[in-house]
C-alpha cells in the first residue's frame, strides 16, 4: 500500500481479504467466495490442533490450488513454544518452503528467530498472540525482520491509527469471528480446567461453558449466577464484527483484514467471506470525495442483514470504538439461534447440478443459492435423483444427488452453497 494511504485517484487502496482454511474444503469455499488469501495450519505447531489441518502432501496440494486462483497461503506456526517443540521445527519449515507457502504466522520469538535463519525468504507475519498493542512494540518487531503484524484485538480504531502513523510495515486487523476472554487469545483457563493447553493448540473452549455458583459449605448445591435454569455463560463473548467499521479501517491504511474461523463450517467461511468481499467491492467503487470523511460512509443494509445470518453468537465491535461492556457478552446461551442453514454444496455444475446434501432436503423445499456476489437466487426443489438416475423425495446429509429446481440453477458454480430458512415446525430438521 502507498504509505500515505491513497492512490493517484484519491481513493484508499483496498486491503487483502484473509479467510480461514481449517481444511481443504473450507479453503476452496473461501476462494470461491472471494478471499485474496487464506491461512491454514499443518499437523504441527498450530493453535487449532482440532481443526482438520493439512498433512505435508495436502499442504502442497492446497498451495498449488490456491495459487492457480491467484490466492496466497499463510501457514500458522503460532504455538507458544517449549524447548521440546524445536526438534522438528527446522524440517517443518523447509517442507513449507518446498510447498511454496507465501507467509508464516508466528507468535513465539524463538520460532521467529529460527524461521529467519532456516527459511529467510518466507515473510513472517506476527500473530495476534504476540499481543502488539502499541507503536513501539510494532517498531521493535519490524526491526526483527517481521513483514506484517496482526495487531492485538484489544485496540481501538484510534490506537490502530496511531500505530499506522508510527510504522511503515504491513498491518493486519482481525475484523470478524470468535473472541477469547483473555488478552489476544493467551488463555490459561483451558489448561487449568481440562489439562488442554490453549497455547499449544488444544483449547477446550471453557469460555463457552455454562456456569453456576457453588458455596463451599453447600457442596453439590449449584446456584445460577443469573435467574436462568440452564446456568449462565459468564465468559461467553459475542463474536467480533467490524463490518460497519470497514471504511475507517480501509482509510487508516490496514493492509489485510482477517476473518477468524478455522474451526467453523464451510457455511460460515463462505458466508462471511462473501459478505466482506462484497463490502470491499462496494467501497472500491466509491468516488474520491466520499473518502474525505470515511466515518460517514455507510455499508449497504443488505450486507448488515446478511452478516446476521452467518454468525453464531451475535456481533460486537469489541474495543473498536469504546471499551466493551455487558452488552458485548452473551450470558443466556452459548450461541444465538440462526435464521438460515446450509442444505447442499455444488459438486458439479449444470442446469441440474450434482450437489452434496448437508441437511435434510426434500422435494418442494424452498431454498436459495448463494451467488459469489451478495445476491441469493431463490429456488424451489421440484425433483431429486440419485447419481444412478433413481428419483427420490428426500436426501439426507452426505447424499450426492442431482437437483432439479425452478427456475433452473444455471448460475451454479463448483463449491457454491445452497441454503434455506430453518423450518422450525418440522422436528426432523
Amino acid at each position: 500500500m502507498d504509505k500515505k494511504e491513497r492512490n493517484k485517484a484519491g481513493v484508499p487502496l483496498l486491503p487483502e481479504l484473509l479467510a480461514p482454511a481449517g481444511n481443504f474444503e473450507k479453503m476452496v469455499t473461501a476462494i470461491h467466495y472471494g478471499a485474496d488469501a487464506v491461512y491454514m495450519g499443518g499437523k504441527q505447531f498450530s493453535l487449532r490442533a482440532k481443526a482438520g489441518n493439512f498433512s505435508d502432501q495436502a499442504m502442497t496440494e492446497a498451495v498449488s490450488y490456491a495459487h492457480e486462483y491467484g490466492v496466497k497461503v499463510y501457514v500458522t506456526i503460532n504455538i507458544l513454544a517449549h524447548n521440546r517443540d524445536f526438534g522438528e521445527l527446522d524440517h517443518y519449515l523447509l517442507r513449507l518452503q518446498e510447498a511454496g507457502v507465501d507467509g508464516l504466522i508466528i507468535s513465539d520469538p524463538g520460532i521467529v528467530l529460527r524461521a529467519r535463519s532456516i527459511v529467510p525468504d518466507i515473510p513472517i507475519h506476527l500473530s495476534t498472540q504476540a499481543n502488539v498493542t502499541n507503536g513501539e512494540a510494532a517498531r521493535f518487531w519490524f526491526e526483527q525482520g517481521v513483514a506484517r503484524l496482526n495487531l492485538a484485538r484489544e485496540l481501538s480504531l484510534a490506537e490502530i491509527r496511531e500505530v499506522r502513523e508510527m510504522v511503515t510495515g504491513e498491518l493486519e486487523i482481525f475484523v470478524h469471528g470468535a473472541l477469547c476472554i483473555s488478552y489476544s487469545g493467551r488463555c490459561m483457563l483451558s489448561n487449568y480446567m481440562t489439562g488442554r493447553d490453549a497455547n499449544q493448540g488444544a483449547c477446550a473452549h471453557p469460555c463457552r461453558y455454562s456456569y453456576s455458583l457453588v458455596e463451599e459449605k453447600r457442596p453439590g448445591e449449584h446456584f445460577p449466577v443469573e435467574e436462568d435454569e440452564r446456568g449462565t455463560y459468564i465468559f461467553n463473548s459475542k463474536d467480533l464484527c467490524l463490518l460497519q467499521g470497514l471504511p475507517e479501517l480501509v482509510a487508516v491504511g490496514a493492509d489485510s483484514l482477517k476473518i477468524e474461523g478455522r474451526m467453523k463450517s464451510i457455511f460460515y467461511v463462505g458466508g462471511v467471506t462473501r459478505i466482506y468481499r462484497a463490502a470491499l467491492d462496494y467501497l472500491k467503487e466509491l468516488p474520491a470525495e466520499a473518502w474525505e470523511n470515511p466515518a460517514t460512509i455507510r455499508i449497504p443494509e443488505i450486507l448488515i442483514e446478511e452478516i446476521a445470518k452467518t454468525g453464531t453468537r451475535g456481533g460486537s465491535e469489541n474495543f473498536f470504538r469504546q471499551r466493551p461492556g455487558a452488552a458485548e457478552m452473551l450470558y443466556s446461551q452459548t450461541r444465538v439461534d440462526m435464521e438460515v442453514e446450509p442444505v447442499a454444496v455444488i459438486r458439479r455444475e449444470g442446469d441440474a447440478p450434482l450437489v452434496e446434501a448437508r441437511n435434510v432436503l426434500e422435494t418442494g423445499d424452498d431454498i436459495e443459492y448463494m451467488l459469489s456476489g451478495i445476491e441469493c437466487l431463490p429456488l424451489t426443489v421440484i425433483r431429486m435423483e440419485t447419481e444412478k438416475g433413481e428419483e427420490i423425495s428426500r436426501a439426507n446429509p452426505g447424499n450426492r444427488i442431482v437437483l432439479y429446481t425452478k427456475p433452473l440453477l444455471r448460475e451454479a458454480r463448483l463449491n457454491g452453497i445452497l441454503r434455506r430458512n430453518k423450518k422450525v415446525d418440522n422436528p426432523t430438521r
